[in-house]
């Protein structure tokens, strides 16, 4: 089980509290009993991987807020919603460059506005991303309380969705995962799998009417 759901591991505690999912970008996987989330991800991508680089206390906070800085978007803001594409090394942050060494286009998708970076900018200014990593430096914690569920399926009736270019589908061994029927064993009640074209990581806000309308259908018949 990947701990980037908090709803994942609830309808697996409690499956009676939950009638059906609609799950976006990263799909399910079963709790590895043998290494810890951190210890699996820094193996298979190195230090620089960007759930290995946000362990270190000090990425995220004020004193790191210079370093962050890039065309004027406190801490990496604009790359950080727009460059989580499927190329990999997107999801890599060298230790010496932080968020600068990611290069992002100097045209803003029509999804993304200069307004709402700004904003986004804005608030995170204020104290920093220490908050919001905190959330990836609990991985491990994460993986020790989920124990007791190691091995259990999800068994409600679940769609996934996920864009044709997140970075998160085509990370080593994930699209095969999906479609070569791995996905479906673990949740045999899996309903469909909806692949969104010219989409990344962030679906719900590069194609809102077709996520929210994939969202309604699917809940409407529970």
């Amino acid at each position: 089980m990947t701990p980037k759901s908090f709803v994942e591991i609830f309808r697996t505690a409690l499956p009676d509290k939950v009638k059906a999912l609609v799950n976006l970008g990263v799909a399910f996987m079963p709790r590895n009993p043998v290494i810890k989330f951190v210890d699996g991800f820094r193996a298979f991508f190195g230090d620089d991987f960007y759930i290995c680089r946000f362990q270190n206390g000090d990425v995220g906070g004020r004193r790191d807020r210079k370093r962050f800085r890039f065309r004027g978007h406190c801490n990496g803001t604009q790359e950080t919603l727009y460059i989580i594409r499927s190329n990999s090394s997107s999801l890599l942050i060298p230790k010496d460059e932080g968020f600068k060494a990611i290069k992002v286009p100097d045209t803003l998708p029509s999804w993304l506005s200069e307004e709402y970076i700004q904003y986004c900018a804005s608030k995170f200014d204020q104290k920093g991303f220490t908050g919001e990593l905190n959330y990836y430096r609990a991985f491990d914690i994460t993986w020790e309380l989920i124990a007791p569920w190691t091995g259990t399926q999800i068994k409600v009736p679940t769609k996934f969705i996920v864009g044709d270019e997140d970075s998160t589908y085509h990370s080593p061994g994930v699209k095969q995962y999906v479609e070569s029927g791995g996905f479906k064993k673990v949740v045999p009640a899996l309903q469909e799998v909806v692949i969104i074209e010219e989409a990344a990581h962030f679906i719900n806000q590069a194609k809102p009417e077709e996520i929210s309308a994939h969202i309604y259908d699917f809940i409407k018949k529970f």
